[in-house]
Parts: C-alpha cells; sequence; structure tokens
C-alpha cells in the first residue's frame, strides 16, 4: 500500500482579521496555499482583496490572526519569511531610464548572495534575453510585467504573490502571461495569483479561494467548486406536463432559470428545462417522466464556468 504524503504548505493564513477605525474589514479568513500549485484569489470590488494581499508581505499589519510563510510567522520573523516570497503587488515599480539589466541590478544590490549569474539567471526564465539591454522605457506592458516578474524572483523565493499580472494586456500577451505561470509552477514555485478575469484563473489555478464581504466563501480545487453548481437540463415534451413532474419529484431539488433553447431538429412543441439536482438521480427521474408520458428529447449535464460560481456565490457583485 502506498502512502501519500500531504502536500508541503508554503503559505498558510489562519483566522485573519482587520479592523479599521472600528469596522471589520477582513473577518476571519483562513486559506493555505501548497508547494507547486498555482491559487487565485477572486473577490468582489470591496470585499477586502487587496488588504489581504497586503498583509501577506507584511505592508499592513493584521488586527488578529498569523500568516505563515514556509513555516515563519510574518509579524515574529519577518526577514525569514519575506525571504521565502517574491511579489508584485499592483504595477512594477521600475526605472524607466536604466535598462532592464540595470534595474534587476539595482534591486540585486538589496538581496544578499545575488550576482549576475542570478540576473542572467531570471532574465532566462522569463524570456527577455534579446531586450534586456534596451531601456525599459522602450518595453511594452508585457516586457514590463515580465521583468516584474524577474526582479521577484531574484532572491529564489519559495512563492510568488501577482495581484493581476494580466491586467492591461492584449489577449496574446495574457495567453504569454498564462503559460508562463503555469511554467514557473512546473518548475515547483507557488503562485498566489489575484485577477479580474474569472476565465483566465479557470484555466490556469489549480485552486482558487473566492473571498467577499470580508470572508472567504468557498476555497477548492477549480474543477471540484464549478461541478458544485451544475445543473441537469432536460429536453421535453409536452413542457407544462414535465415541469409539473419534475418540480413536485422528490428528487429534483429546484428547477431553475434558462434561455437555452431546443436543438433545431427536436419538434416545435418541445421546450427546455432546468433543474438543480444530483445527476445520479437522472435514470430515476427520467424513468418518472416516461411513465407519466412525456417525451424525453436529450439530457444534458452543464456544469458552469467559474465565472457563473463566482455570481452566485457573492450574489451578482462586480470583481475587481
Amino acid at each position: 500500500m502506498t502512502v501519500t504524503s500531504p502536500p508541503q504548505v508554503v503559505l498558510s493564513v489562519h483566522n485573519l482579521k482587520k479592523r479599521i477605525k472600528n469596522k471589520e474589514i477582513i473577518k476571519g479568513i483562513s486559506f493555505e496555499v501548497y508547494a507547486g500549485e498555482i491559487f487565485g484569489f477572486l473577490g468582489p470590488n470591496g470585499s477586502g482583496k487587496t488588504t489581504t494581499i497586503r498583509m501577506l508581505v507584511d505592508l499592513i499589519r493584521p488586527t488578529e490572526g498569523t500568516i505563515h510563510i514556509c513555516g515563519h510567522d510574518v509579524q515574529k520573523e519577518h526577514n525569514e519569511a519575506m525571504r521565502h516570497v517574491g511579489c508584485i503587488v499592483e504595477n512594477p515599480e521600475l526605472y524607466g531610464y536604466l535598462t532592464g539589466w540595470e534595474n534587476l541590478e539595482h534591486f540585486a544590490r538589496m538581496l544578499p548572495d545575488v550576482g549576475d549569474d542570478r540576473i542572467e539567471e531570471v532574465v532566462r526564465i522569463v524570456g527577455m534575453d534579446q531586450r534586456i539591454h534596451d531601456k525599459v522605457r522602450t518595453y511594452s506592458l508585457g516586457m514590463r510585467q515580465r521583468l516584474g516578474i524577474a526582479q521577484a524572483l531574484l532572491g529564489r523565493p519559495s512563492l510568488l504573490i501577482l495581484d493581476e499580472p494580466t491586467n492591461g494586456l492584449d489577449p496574446q500577451g495574457i495567453k504569454e502571461m498564462r503559460d508562463f505561470i503555469k511554467r514557473l509552477a512546473a518548475e515547483g514555485l507557488s503562485l498566489f495569483v489575484s485577477s479580474h478575469l474569472l476565465s483566465e484563473l479557470q484555466q490556469m489555478c489549480d485552486r482558487v479561494a473566492i473571498i467577499a464581504h470580508g470572508q472567504v466563501i468557498q476555497v477548492g480545487a477549480v474543477d471540484e467548486l464549478v461541478a458544485q453548481g451544475g445543473s441537469v437540463v432536460w429536453t421535453v415534451s409536452p413542457a407544462g406536463r414535465a415541469e409539473e413532474v419534475l418540480r413536485t419529484a422528490k428528487l429534483v431539488d429546484s428547477l431553475l432559470p434558462t434561455l437555452l433553447e431546443p436543438a433545431p431538429n427536436v419538434p416545435a412543441e418541445a421546450k427546455v428545462i432546468a433543474t438543480q439536482m444530483d445527476a445520479a438521480h437522472i435514470p430515476d427521474v427520467s424513468q418518472l417522466l416516461i411513465e407519466a408520458g412525456i417525451r424525453l428529447w436529450a439530457v444534458e449535464i452543464k456544469n458552469p464556468t467559474l465565472e457563473d460560481l463566482f455570481l452566485r456565490l457573492t450574489e451578482g457583485e462586480r470583481i475587481q
């Protein structure tokens, strides 16, 4: 029998709270980030997402709770904890009149044991070999983001925190950044990524945390989270009788609104009815419909996107 060891925890947040002028902004949030995973952080405008990120890197102090990075308490062991983390909060701070290399040299001087060899290494990692000796003011936004990540990687962190890394990029730049982040994770780096592009996080992340009103309301693997909100869609006729059977069936939790139309190859009288129910009960519910004289033209299990789940959990609030 093979015993699987638990994943290594790189970032641990426990019961984190923040009060500002007697108003509780962050209300006891907890989550963990594991070695080598991409962890997404989603939150509506004003949910406390940016406040949380600033606490993670000790830019502001929590009122209560603890943050550990690679086992080190961020407040009590600041230097040890920060040695394991690289971070870009909002836009990377770069000097446009210097070259990319000169920018990295400047930041490398602030770190122990970071010389030209490490600068060359991070330049290769972010794929900027051809432009690193050009002035930063000539860089595109995507190149500036890459240089900012190179800067964050100089200290050989175990955890990289990226706040909106694809913000302002064109579709090609977004794809390149997504592929780049995946490559970093494949090499063993842990990434904590906040973004308002939910479809991108669904393609990129292993797990996500959804925060609203200062509370984490859901944490889990992306596939598992979206599967929770799935629906079963029936194409049936006659629709009125079918709706009555589905509404009263004990195995159906509820009927859901839908704008879906029947496929073009079914009769005009057929209608689409969406239900919230366990997909395992499809055979039994199908039997109920057939016994009631209802014609069953199609049954489809529909899993929502991460955006669907987000809007449902946050009651349609706008995201940052």
